[in-house]
């Protein structure tokens, strides 16, 4: 039987996390480039728990997915006001994460071990935090370039860009 992930979930139906994802969807309708919808995070949340599993990373997966699911969450205000994605996400998940039902609380350090990841995973520094730097590279490696209609046009670094696959 599948584990259940209840602090997802929970992550999941908060009404801040259903707001801040239909007013991302409606900004990204017809957008050519990539997209920052649940397809993305799960994709992002995936390739990180296979990576971590196969570093032998001492991180729990439902760290991991939700780091993943809340990494893109502050979208809309990038698109909106012009605030780093990341900083806003930021600001959300703590919001999300604090307003968590009694037992879906995480520990004070994991919330900031998820909260460093989001803050981390557009530019990776020198001393990335497992999970920052986990959820950086898996955040990249989603991307299919190699098969993206729109590659041509799109303004991401060439060395960033994903034009084979890697395993």
């Amino acid at each position: 039987m599948a584990e259940k992930m209840k602090r997802v979930n929970a992550v999941l139906r908060h009404p801040l996390y259903s707001e801040c994802s239909r007013k991302l969807e409606e900004l990204e309708q017809g957008r050519i480039f990539c997209r920052h919808q649940m397809n993305h995070l799960l994709d992002v949340a995936r390739i990180a728990y296979i990576t971590a599993l196969e570093e032998g990373l001492p991180l729990e997966k439902e760290t991991i997915y939700l780091a993943a699911v809340l990494h893109d969450i502050g979208k809309y205000a990038q698109y909106e006001e012009g605030i780093p994605h990341e900083k806003a996400g930021a600001k959300i998940a703590e919001q999300i994460l604090d307003e968590l039902p009694s037992d879906c609380i995480c520990t004070p350090e994991e919330k900031q071990m998820i909260l460093t990841a989001i803050l981390g995973h557009r530019r990776l520094k020198g001393d990335a935090e497992p999970l920052e730097r986990l959820l950086y590279m898996s955040d990249k490696a989603s991307r299919m370039c190699f098969a993206c209609p729109a590659e041509r046009e799109c303004d991401w670094d060439e060395e960033k860009k994903n034009m084979e696959i890697e395993i």
